[in-house]
């Protein structure tokens, strides 16, 4: 296994009467393993594509020509929002710490806002005679998608001429007659098939999110290794209570119903882990807040957050619990030389120490702190961090949210509320048009 997942100092016996007593954790489980001949059945009978993926390599192939080709590029430009966009730049941060690619490969743009004052100084800046443009949207329809595209499209064609636009653009959207393939069509682009059947915030494990890594330089197999390590054994499981997902979900509906505990949050002492935030932050709210149902998840840093919100993690509301996701940075890093210190005795503690060093003393200190002050705390444990381990990590807590939504009977795959907001979005449109006479 890629991590270990320790969750005594949730538990009340250790943190008190904020954290969840043994037999309601225990009752949780009991109706998780319920769970496991539904996923097994779902993945036998094709109803839940994702179960499929981490196997998959046959799928892979078709995808490198694609991607060789727009390693070529100084710039890609990835266009999609939510799950189309969140995947994909969590890979691509293992590559890519914001101080740009490997050699040899191009900076990867993941526009995923429709801000026009974004996509003004995207098209002054950056020489899109030699970027490519990777459009995604998987119904073909995503109002901010489509913008985009449309928006950047004339810019392209100022640069490259008509005749060369499809060798700079690819489309992914699914295998239907919608407005993406069909402009698609028109440039005569590529057009790459989305799976109808996997949704965007469960996506990252196919061409949606691979892609981007594959032009990032990711080896994407080992994602998905990384990713069957954990799927594996919930598929070959009798009973839920020794899966790490399976417990983590327990623990989190356990503490919202016995405990009143509404918010959980997700700290990771790793800056590559920083966009891992963001995507989980979108897979638990959007799969599990319906009908009354859901915890409000919180992206946090270890450091960072610290010096921001451990305050109220400690002296607010005891209405949270805390993922504190610790990387083994140990020994990482230069150590600072004794004299370097210059005799100044109130540093001597960070003598021969590294970046590393302290990095790790705080996430250490900081899930014993909270588990002192009576916060329900679990802590997550990697040795490294490659493309293994990330596939592991998002098969986890893709599948906790699955047995999350089981135990509190929602539809994990679904999003109405949204749905409602993107009809009113071209309603307004509509009226704007209808009131001024023209677009706006």
């Amino acid at each position: 296994m890629f991590y270990s997942h320790v969750i005594d100092d949730a538990l009340e016996s250790k943190v008190g009467k904020q954290g969840l007593h043994r037999a309601a954790l225990d009752r949780e489980l009991a109706n998780a393993s319920k769970a496991l001949d539904k996923f097994r059945q779902w993945k036998a009978d094709g109803t839940l594509p994702l179960l499929s993926l981490p196997g998959a390599r046959d799928d892979l192939a078709p995808l490198k020509p694609h991607a060789e080709r727009f390693a070529k590029f100084e710039h890609v430009i990835v266009l999609g929002t939510g799950g189309s966009s969140l995947g994909g730049q969590t890979l691509v941060a293992l590559k890519d710490q914001g101080f740009g690619p490997q050699n040899g490969r191009p900076k990867l743009w993941f526009m995923d806002n429709v801000d026009p004052s974004t996509f003004t100084e995207l098209a002054a800046r950056l020489p899109l005679a030699r970027t490519g443009l990777i459009v995604i949207s998987k119904s073909g329809t995503t109002a901010e998608t489509l913008t985009q595209f449309l928006t950047l499209l004339p810019e392209f064609e100022a640069k490259v001429g008509r005749d060369r636009l499809a060798e700079h653009v690819i489309a992914i959207t699914e295998p239907s007659d919608n407005a993406l393939s069909r402009l698609a069509g028109r440039i005569g682009c590529p057009i790459l098939d989305h799976d109808p059947r996997v949704g965007g915030r469960f996506s990252v494990l196919s061409l949606v999110g691979l892609l981007p890594a594959m032009i990032a330089g990711l080896d994407v197999a080992a994602v998905r290794e990384g990713a069957a390590s954990v799927l594996d054994p919930v598929l070959e499981a009798s009973d839920a209570g020794d899966l790490a997902p399976a417990v983590g979900a327990a623990l989190s509906v356990g503490l919202a119903r016995e405990r009143g505990i509404g918010t959980t949050v997700l700290m990771p002492y790793c800056d590559r882990l920083g966009y891992f935030g963001f995507w989980y932050r979108q897979l638990w709210a959007e799969s599990l807040g319906k009908g009354g149902n859901g915890t409000t998840p919180v992206r946090a840093m270890g450091t960072v957050d610290q010096h921001s919100q451990l305050q109220l993690y400690l002296g607010g509301p005891a209405d949270k619990m805390f993922t504190v996701l610790i990387l083994d940075t140990a020994g990482k890093g230069k150590p600072i030389a004794p004299a370097a210190l210059g005799g100044d005795k109130t540093l001597a503690y960070l003598e021969n120490r590294s970046l590393g060093d302290l990095l790790l003393a705080e996430a250490d200190a900081t899930a014993a702190t909270l588990a002192k002050n009576g916060r329900p705390t679990r802590v997550m444990r990697i040795t490294s961090l490659d493309e293994r381990v990330m596939g592991a990590l998002m098969m986890h807590y893709m599948l906790e949210t699955m047995f999350a939504a089981h135990l509190l009977g929602v539809d994990a795959f679904d999003q109405p509320a949204v749905e409602e907001g993107k009809i009113l979005t071209r309603q307004y449109l509509a009226a704007r048009v209808s009131s001024t006479g023209h677009r706006p």
